[in-house]
């Protein structure tokens, strides 16, 4: 369980999650000096934005941290980091419209983030129960623990993999709204594009390390089924 050949894969995806960490960091700081042409700070295109789109209810927040942005969908609200809500540049404009792109994504009912939002009870008791049972099963050798293990751990797996498109369509509604409302030129695109495209990086980077471990606890188990 503990030293098996996958963890040679899982040992390299670790180490392009901490690069994917540290790219997003860089490039968040880079942009972050570019000042967006329209003048807008993250606040006001994230305003503009849900209001564009009817979604007048919605609430705008700052919040202590950095890259600490997120939507709220049970309080309807985007929360926004100070350097994202106050300052006008490119990565904060970028941030706080890809926010908005999932409260649009909420009034839209869009599937996939439908499909997270309902799961993601069941992942929370999922993951934390699943590491006890593969533990407990690889320990004790019962193979009814590890294939329930398997199972529960397959959910948490299931939710990184769903957060994935829910992520890119967030960030691509982002890019062409910006655009069309003139938050950006095209000019600016680019710059919104590599903030965009290097925190989607983290979050493919998760998806690979869970799934490569999953691989490796079905492997193990089908090994000690068959001997």
């Amino acid at each position: 369980m503990f030293f098996h050949k996958m963890d040679i894969l899982i040992l390299i995806a670790f180490a392009l999650s901490i690069w994917a960490q540290f790219r997003v960091k860089g490039t968040f700081k880079t942009w972050s000096t570019v000042r967006s042409m329209s003048g807008l700070t993250g606040y006001q295109a994230a305003r503009k934005m849900l209001d564009a789109h009817g979604l007048q209810q919605v609430q705008i927040e700052p919040v202590r941290g950095t890259l600490s942005d997120h939507y709220d969908p049970i309080s309807r609200k985007v929360r926004l980091s100070e350097h994202v809500y106050y300052e006008n540049s490119i990565s904060a404009l970028s941030v706080a419209c890809h926010e908005v792109g999932h409260a649009i994504q909420h009034q839209a009912k869009y599937p996939m983030l439908v499909l997270r939002h309902r799961i993601f009870p069941v992942v929370n008791i999922a993951s934390g129960i699943a590491p006890f049972m593969l533990i407990a099963g690889f320990l004790l050798q019962q193979a009814n623990l590890i294939g329930l293990g398997i199972i529960f751990f397959s959910v948490a797996v299931a939710f990184q993999v769903i957060t994935l498109p829910v992520e890119f369509n967030a960030s691509n509604r982002a890019r062409h709204i910006m655009i069309a409302e003139g938050f950006i030129t095209n000019e600016e695109e680019r710059g919104v594009a590599k903030v965009l495209n290097a925190a989607a990086l983290t979050y493919v980077a998760a998806a690979l390390i869970s799934l490569l471990e999953l691989l490796k606890y079905i492997m193990i188990f089908t090994s000690s089924n068959r001997e």
